[in-house]
């Protein structure tokens, strides 16, 4: 070995002054750990922020979705909800690249996002950055649902808005509400069932209860109207004839000659004509055929007349008279038909079982009724129910409320109990308005009465709505019919609406067996009551409504007038609550009428709107078609 081996030797095995390069080698090798943990952490926090925002931006582009799909303005909400969730100064990151469509027209949007992160730590080992990215993706699904659209249909309802009318703005937006819908709940097996109450001053379910049992409609009803009042048929009619007519022969009335006949015409006499001749001869017969008796009057009048002529005689003209003898029977003829009468006048009064009836039980059938002598000229007057009704028994109190343990108070307002079936007790049934016969009583100035009776009276108005309908499935065009047929007119009374849409849709009323139909797919079903208006309670007590003519009826005030608006509030409050209470979500809209605040409290929470104009309603139901729905993340 020589002397250079045996040095390196003893160099190897000298471990005097080791420590520094290790040391050296472990903190390049801690500087890596440390530093790659906190990019590692930055990286973390900053991918968790981009997934969170691209998830909020999706959901967010998926609930501004409407009927046109996943259009510009429902990209421009994902994407402005992206910059506003996600700020890259925070997040130390360069611009983020996003992107956020539709493969199915709005049913499902998909996002991806992006971000260059730049490295802390890590630069010194020779990496520069981190490039972050993640995905997204929403829907919406529908479950079961029921949905029951109580609309404001009232004369209102036609005015001018924008280029259309209130009416057309609403139809519009039952239309998108439809097809935000349907969208939402293609591809599923998801069960929508709609059904509708347009309402006025009453609504039109007639058919509806009829078709459950004819019973629940009453025979015999008190309405009011006015009664004929007859006489018996007579006529007269006054003939004359000449029966006989005799003349003598010419006499020479004077031996004066006329050279020429024209002379002899200026001369005659000018008193020549039939003249009495006695007094006349009366003679009466009556004649009876059946129930007409005839009686005819004969009177004879005998005249004579001198007639006055020229004739020529030789080359002259003489004045000749002669007589005239005549009868003249004027026969005077009066008949009186026993079997029939015609109208006089009218008596203007309420019409009772017991009073003048009506054939309700013929006129709750569909059929045509004929009234005989009610027309003005009294004639008949043909009529057909339309189907509008008067609420059944109530009681005329001035505060409704409604507890879970009491129920609806005070009781025996059977116009507001949405589930009981009526009884054998015609307060405990519906009946039909008869516009036909609906006439309140005035003065003989035209001014209303209370009198129960008057020789004076006006046709009453009865507006009578569009036709309800029970829950079913519906195509888009069997919808949209639906909504061109709505039409406006009458009175505004909230409290008939809600009470109609509550029934239509209780699982425990009359139209329990509609209801409950389960769902095929087995799942459980949402009810959702979407109630609209564009004004506020507004009776008017000389119509014919839902309880009858306020004035003379008096069900709901106990004068036919004072506080009648606050009273129907209070029971469009109180039937609020009651179908709250089945676990309803109760929807308000108040349309063009400025901040309602019975509709606030009518609402379910957070389930009130006021839409100013036609989009702001179009908006609302969109906001509500989304909120019957369910929006979810899928990715």
């Amino acid at each position: 070995m020589t002397e250079a081996d045996r040095g390196f030797l003893t160099l190897l095995r000298n471990r005097d002054g080791n420590v520094l390069p290790l040391a050296a080698i472990g903190m390049l090798v801690s500087a890596a750990l440390v530093g790659g943990g906190i990019d590692m952490s930055r990286a973390y926090r900053v991918k968790n922020r981009l997934q969170a925002a691209c998830d909020a931006s999706a959901l967010a582009g998926r609930r501004a979705v409407e009927s046109d799909g996943f259009d510009s303005a429902a990209e421009t909400q994902a994407t402005s909800y992206f910059d506003t969730n996600f700020n890259k100064s925070s997040m130390g990151t360069g611009d983020p690249v996003r992107s956020f469509s539709s493969p199915d027209n709005g049913n499902t949007v998909v996002g991806a996002a992006s971000a260059d992160l730049d490295l802390a730590v890590m630069q010194i080992f020779g990496f520069q950055k981190f490039t972050l990215a993640v995905d997204c993706q929403a829907s919406m699904g529908v479950g079961n649902s029921d949905v029951i659209m109580v609309l404001d249909t009232t004369g209102s309802m036609s005015s001018g808005l924008g280029k259309g009318t209130r009416m057309s703005a609403l139809q519009t937006a039952m239309k998108n509400f439809y097809t935000t819908v349907k969208n939402a709940s293609a591809g599923t097996s998801a069960r929508i069932r709609y059904g509708f109450v347009p309402f006025s001053s009453t609504v039109n379910v007639g058919r509806l209860i009829y078709d459950v049992n004819p019973s629940y409609l009453a025979d015999t009803y008190h309405v009011q109207s006015r009664v004929p009042v007859t006489k018996y048929v007579t006529t007269t009619a006054t003939t004359s004839e000449i029966k006989d007519e005799s003349y003598t022969d010419p006499v020479k009335y004077s031996n004066t000659s006329y050279s020429r006949q024209s002379r002899c015409s200026n001369a005659s006499p000018n008193d020549s004509g039939w003249k009495s001749n006695g007094n006349p001869i009366t003679t009466t017969e009556t004649i009876t055929e059946g129930s007409v008796t005839t009686t005819v009057t004969t009177k004879k009048q005998s005249q004579k007349a001198t007639f006055y002529t020229c004739q020529k005689s030789g080359s002259n003209y003489y004045i000749y008279s002669y007589e005239g003898v005549r009868d003249l029977y004027t026969y005077t003829t009066t008949s009186v038909d026993t079997s029939k009468e015609v109208l006089d006048y009218f008596t203007y009064k309420e019409r009772t079982e017991g009073s003048d009836p009506l054939p309700y039980d013929q006129y709750k059938t569909f059929n045509p009724v004929t009234l005989p002598m009610m027309a003005n000229n009294g004639g008949d007057v043909v009529s057909t129910w339309a189907g509008c009704i008067e609420e059944r028994g109530t009681v005329s109190e001035s505060s409704f409320s409604y507890s879970s343990v009491n129920g609806i108070t005070p009781s025996g307002s059977n116009d507001l109990d949405i589930d009981s079936a009526p009884t054998w007790s015609d307060e405990t049934k519906w009946a039909p308005m008869w516009p036909e016969v609906a006439y309140y009583r005035t003065t003989s100035g035209g001014s209303k009465t209370s009198n129960p009776t008057s020789l004076y009276g006006r046709k009453s108005s009865s507006p009578c709505p569009y036709k309800a309908q029970l829950l079913a499935e519906m195509t888009q065009g069997e919808f949209n019919a639906y909504a061109d047929a709505l039409y406006p007119e009458g009175n505004t009374y909230l409290d008939i609406g809600m009470g109609w849409g509550g029934r239509l849709l209780s699982p425990e009323g009359i139209f329990k067996d509609t209801v409950n139909v389960a769902p095929k797919n087995g799942g459980e079903v949402s009810r959702h009551l979407i109630f609209m208006t564009d004004g506020i309670m507004e009776p008017n007590n000389m119509i014919q409504s839902a309880w009858g003519i306020e004035w003379h009826d008096r069900r709901v005030t106990d004068d036919g007038d004072k506080n009648d608006a606050s009273r129907h509030t209070s029971r469009f409050l109180a039937l609020c609550a009651a179908i709250k209470a089945k676990g309803i979500r109760v929807w308000t809209i108040s349309f063009t009428a400025g901040t309602n605040a019975d509709l606030q409290t009518c609402a379910s929470s957070n389930s009130y709107y006021n839409a100013s104009d036609a989009a702001a309603l179009n908006s609302a139901f969109q906001e509500i078609a989304k909120q019957v729905g369910e929006l979810r993340l899928t990715q």
